[in-house]
Formats: structure tokens, sequence, C-alpha cells
């Protein structure tokens, strides 16, 4: 372990990690972008969910919903 990876452990020990939702083949895990810690993550099923009854089969639709109203913050 290099003076650099220490110093990076230290940051990450007094302001804590800096962790991104990173992803792999079958896996889910956070890892900090400042000093590589990563968790155990989780581990994802190799088969998709499928869909089942009537609406299954139906392709869904999105409509934005239009609105006169004009908002101000």
């Amino acid at each position: 372990m290099t003076a650099i990876d220490r110093a990076r452990q230290t940051y990450c020990g007094i302001h804590g990690h800096d962790t991104l939702l990173q992803f792999e083949h079958h896996r889910l895990f956070l890892k900090c972008t400042s000093c590589g810690h990563e968790t155990p993550g989780w581990a994802l099923p190799d088969t998709r969910p499928q869909a089942t009854g009537a609406r299954a089969h139906q392709p869904r639709r999105l409509r934005p919903e239009l609105t006169d109203d004009l908002r101000v913050a």
C-alpha cells in the first residue's frame, strides 16, 4: 500500500466515502470514488422477471400531461 492510498483512506475515514452505484454483469454495489472501497453489494439474478396477466402483452404508452399553469418559484 502506497502513501497515496493511505492518504485516500485517511480522507475517507474523516469525511466519509464518496459512493457511486456500480453495476457488473451479475452484481450491484457501491464504490468510493476517492479510495476505491467497494461494498459487498447484491447478487443479481440470471433471469429477467416476466410479466404475467392480460396486460403483459400490451405495450405501455406514456403520455405527458399538458397544463396551462405557469409556476414561478
